[in-house]
């Protein structure tokens, strides 16, 4: 019941983020560019006060897998890396999101190497 319980609420908050972007989607003139820059922008900031951890204690993967998870990440890793120095603050980022950014650029090398390109017919 425990495991049912988490699902729930992963796919409630991912939900909700996702919700959120399809309304900007479908009710603004903002460019899904746009959209992910700011999706990254609130994690970060909500990680920079303090709130964005607390969503995801609660959550878990329904609030890290998003784009804002991402920059909750990239945050969390620049703060870490602060306490070492200003080298470390500047690197902590990226050495904490190294794995993901790795397995984005793999994955896609070979999505890439093994699918057909073609363009969208109109």
């Amino acid at each position: 019941m425990e495991i049912v319980l988490m699902l729930l609420k992963v796919f409630a908050v991912g939900g909700v983020i996702c919700a959120f972007a399809q309304l900007l989607i479908n009710y603004t003139k903002l460019t899904a560019g746009k959209i992910l820059v700011y999706f990254l922008l609130a994690g970060a900031v909500l990680q920079a006060v303090g709130l964005y951890q607390y969503v995801v204690d609660f959550a878990g993967a329904g609030a890290t897998v998003p784009i804002s998870g991402f920059g909750y990440l990239l945050s969390k890793g620049a703060m870490e890396g602060a306490k070492k120095g200003l080298f470390e603050a500047l690197t902590g980022g990226i050495t904490a999101a190294g794995m993901g950014i790795t397995a984005a650029i793999v994955f896609g090398y070979l999505f890439a190497l093994f699918s057909k390109s073609r363009s969208k017919k109109n």
